[in-house]
């Protein structure tokens, strides 16, 4: 199994790194194209097997999975300029672009096609991935779950609920980094050191997504085992109400929509 990964750009090293730390796919067994000889570097520095090229069509040849994970307004040049065939499965992490403005740019309306939301963890295979697929197998579409299973959590998801799943999970990492950079500037101001501060922070919120994922509970039933009555958690809790917290995340989401 061959895949091409057209853009090394932020998303698309992340999807080399991810595929290249897991096992269903070997590292030689992917090619990464962009015009960038630079960022090829880098992720032939960090993972010596990869195949690199400046050239989309060498990249496509053979390959089997084609991911186009480009910024949205060079979908439509880079799909151009390509052949891709319908034994060849066309899956694309750009945001804003439907099936059927991949249809018409591509040779083969009808070949496979998938539309993957993933977010920035999926180098460390710790992504949410919201998968669309139009034209399809069963097979197909289980090969791409388990592709990217692998480099995190996957669901399948109508076309059309898309834009929600990306700005609470693709969008959303980075409220989270939002919240975690205003937790270390609280903490240094109250002495700790920016990097133990981070560290702090940065665990606390994974220990809280663990609490959640492994134990199916709710958030109000978390925050409730924290705060005791007459407690300092409480106080916090109302000041971030006070302040508007919970108007201020939903308002941020709505905005990706």
């Amino acid at each position: 199994m061959k895949i091409a990964i057209i853009g090394a750009g932020n998303m698309g090293g992340s999807i080399a790194q991810g595929l290249s730390n897991g096992k269903l796919i070997s590292t030689s067994d992917i090619t990464v194209s962009d015009s960038d000889t630079a960022k090829l570097k880098l992720l032939k520095d960090a993972n010596p097997d990869l195949q690199v090229t400046s050239n989309n069509i060498d990249a496509v040849e053979t390959a089997d999975i084609i991911i186009i994970a480009v910024k949205p307004w060079l979908v439509h040049s880079v799909l151009k300029d390509i052949d891709l065939s319908r034994k060849q499965i066309l899956v694309s992490i750009a945001a804003g672009i439907n099936f059927e403005q991949l249809a018409h740019d591509v040779i083969e309306p009808e070949m496979p096609m998938f539309r993957v939301i993933p977010n920035t963890a999926i180098s460390e295979l710790e992504s949410f991935n919201a998968i669309s697929s139009r034209n399809v197998t069963k097979e197909q579409e289980s090969l791409i779950l388990s592709i990217f299973n692998e480099m995190g959590t996957s669901i399948l998801l109508p076309e059309d609920k898309l834009p929600a799943a990306t700005a609470l999970a693709s969008c959303g990492i980075a409220f989270v980094f939002k919240y975690i950079q205003a937790a270390m500037q609280a903490g240094v101001e109250m002495g700790i050191r920016p990097d133990e501060a981070m560290n702090m922070v940065a665990q606390s919120v994974k220990g809280a997504a663990q609490l959640i994922l492994n134990n199916h509970t709710h958030p109000s039933i978390e925050i409730d085992k924290v705060t005791t009555p007459g407690g300092i958690t409480i106080k916090g809790i109302n000041e971030l109400d006070h302040a508007g917290f919970t108007s201020a995340v939903i308002k941020a989401m709505k905005a990706c929509n």
